[in-house]
């Protein structure tokens, strides 16, 4: 299994879709989400507090206006309120009888001038008494009240700049205290989580490692189990690690039966398969020896004991490969040597001539000899064994043709035939025992009399392999079937 590279950032955060990256970035963006409120509730409540504060400003210049003296009733002057002991500076009020307007602002200097579009502004507040939030031009945002005076109307306001720099201020602060906050959250939280997962982490390495052994065949040791501190039923973590190791156990158990029940029956076919060979081979002979005086024997008789003879050597031959098969499942012996393929592939067409002299038999070999680390009877029982499945599964007159190349530390050998092909439904378990073909494919060889197999070979053929680290492939469809087999080069 090839596992995605990681950066840096990956590795602290976690992999994407990883339960650590999950489990951070959630926590984080409830604490922002938290923090974000909190920082809005503190504004809000600050900014209550202070305009609070403005508003009893605000009272207080109300009635210092109130008890000043009415100064001269002509337009443009600045009322007297304004520039009254405790005044704020920035205060600015506005007199109006309805044909006078008097108007003036607090500055460092004394009572300024105010622009009449502001005075126009502030003239539109109706004389109720309530403060009230209001964006004056040129002065910029005023808390102010209107109230009359007599006949007077009067309002007052006060600025609302300072309030507001506080309320940034405060904005900024938080801002940054949220995100100092987050960062060692993070850092934190990250710890927490990763030493919270850290069972887990375990107790997947542990299911990795047993993912990668080889269970299919062969005994097993399924010695692996989850430590006992991460199999603590008293937590969650705990409680899938002890039923993994439960079904490890349970695995194991399973593994073990299988294995003896095949070492069983191994040992079985090899004591029936040694047993049956010493009666064969006399059946053989007695067939043989009575049939040498044929000429003394009804015509019945005689070919009886041909058939006798005939499936007696099939039978033995039906013996020697599960023999040979039971020794493979042992444990094949492979005595590996630099071995000339070449040389093998064209020994073993040779002779598929003489047994098929009815197929077209020939040869593609590159110019300089292929040499394999292979045990060399082995290989070449390999690909005697897949000239005779292309010579007795097809019919009298098939083209078939054996290559050979060394293809990126392989030795790879190829036999292709132009016959019927083999079913579908039959090509993924070709290389199973006794697998049989249907009719278009079985048994359609052989036409000299000679028995036509015993449906090992194939059999025969993937355990030799398997035992080389090689590979053996079949591709088939309706002219053209090809067995492909690769061992690993000498020098590769």
């Amino acid at each position: 299994m090839t596992l995605p590279r990681t950066t840096a950032a990956h590795r602290w955060v976690g992999g994407t879709g990883s339960l650590q990256r999950q489990l951070l970035l959630r926590t984080l963006a409830v604490l922002a989400a938290t923090c974000v409120l909190m920082g809005a509730l503190t504004t809000l409540i600050a900014r209550e507090l202070l305009v609070g504060q403005v508003d009893r400003e605000l009272g207080a210049a109300k009635e210092r206006t109130q008890r000043g003296p009415l100064s001269e009733r002509r337009d443009g002057t600045p009322p007297e309120g304004v520039d009254l002991p405790g005044q704020q500076i920035g205060t600015v009020v506005v007199v109006s009888d309805g044909s006078y307007v008097r108007y003036g602002i607090l500055s460092e200097g004394g009572p300024d001038d105010v622009d009449r579009d502001a005075v126009n502004t502030l003239l539109g507040v109706p004389p109720d008494g309530r403060k009230q939030t209001l964006e004056v031009p040129g002065l910029g945002r005023y808390r102010v009240v209107a109230f009359l005076r007599g006949s007077d109307l009067v309002v007052v306001g006060l600025p609302l700049k300072e309030l507001e720099l506080v309320l940034a201020r405060l904005v900024a602060l938080e801002a940054l205290l949220t995100v100092a906050a987050l960062a060692g959250a993070a850092a934190a939280v990250r710890t927490v989580v990763v030493r919270g997962l850290t069972p887990l982490n375990r107790l997947a390495a542990t299911a990795q490692q047993v993912s990668t052994l080889q269970l299919g065949s062969g005994e097993v040791d399924l010695a692996v189990r989850v430590p006992p501190a991460d199999a603590d039923p008293a937590s969650e973590v705990g409680r899938v690690g002890v039923a993994f190791n439960h079904m490890l156990g349970n695995v194991a158990g399973a593994l073990a039966a299988r294995q003896a029940s095949e070492n069983r029956l191994r040992r079985f076919v090899a004591d029936a398969s040694h047993e049956l060979r010493n009666p064969l081979a006399a059946i053989r002979g007695y067939a043989e020896l009575t049939r040498r005086g044929s000429d003394q024997l009804p015509p019945d008789t005689t070919f009886a004991l041909t058939r006798v003879e005939s499936e007696a050597e099939r039978m033995s031959r039906l013996v020697e490969d599960l023999l040979l098969l039971a020794r493979l499942d042992s444990g094949p012996s492979v005595q590996l040597a630099p071995t000339d393929v070449s040389e093998l592939v064209v020994n073993a067409v040779s002779d598929a001539r003489v047994a098929g002299p009815g197929h077209q038999w020939a040869l593609d070999l590159p110019g300089e000899p292929v040499v394999a680390l292979a045990d060399h009877h082995q290989l070449h029982q390999v690909v005697v064994n897949l000239l005779a499945n292309a010579r007795t599964h097809t019919p009298p007159g098939t083209h078939v043709t054996t290559a050979l190349r060394a293809e990126e530390g392989w030795a790879v050998v190829t036999v292709t035939d132009d016959g019927p092909g083999i079913p579908a439904d039959t090509v993924e378990r070709v290389f199973e025992r006794f697998t049989r073909a249907d009719v278009a494919r079985a048994r359609v060889g052989g036409g000299d009399g000679r028995p036509s197999g015993t449906g090992l070979g194939l059999a025969i053929v993937a355990a030799v392999v398997e035992g080389h680290r090689g590979r053996v492939e079949v591709t088939s469809r309706p002219g053209e079937t090809v067995f492909t087999v690769r061992v690993p080069l000498a020098d590769g």
